[in-house]
């Protein structure tokens, strides 16, 4: 199985909500880091297993979309509490949707909120 990944980082808001944790209640900023790993079995013609430069378009277009926002208010969080666990399977949802490769058996989110913590999200085709 061949895996191929690429990390982008940026800055985004949100504020927790259901429960009381303190400080994480009020609205704070995160440095994320995002990785996407693509994993796949065969390569294509040219010897990829995707083109690095689809991914990094694909990953910079989704980054702008959430660079510098507050996550409660955008659509794809309504009702949700914006932890890093929902927000790493929102944007392998949507990575999923914007990549194309047929020879993509899987996708999966690495998102670190700071240096110590985590969270993924694996989905298969």
């Amino acid at each position: 199985m061949y895996t191929v990944a690429v990390q982008r980082k940026f800055v985004a808001q949100h504020f927790l909500i259901g429960g009381d944790w303190g400080a994480e209640n009020e609205r704070h900023s995160h440095h994320y880091v995002l990785e996407l790993q693509l994993e796949g079995a065969t390569l294509d013609q040219h010897g990829y297993l995707v083109d690095i430069v689809d991914i990094e378009a694909n990953l910079d277009a989704l980054v702008a979309e959430h660079r510098d926002k507050t996550l409660n208010e955008m659509p794809a969080f309504a009702g949700l509490n914006p932890s890093i666990e929902h927000f790493s399977r929102i944007l392998c949802e949507t990575l999923s949707e914007r990549i194309a490769a047929p020879n993509i058996s899987a996708f999966t989110v690495k998102l670190w909120e700071n240096e110590i913590a985590w969270a993924a999200y694996r989905l298969e085709r």
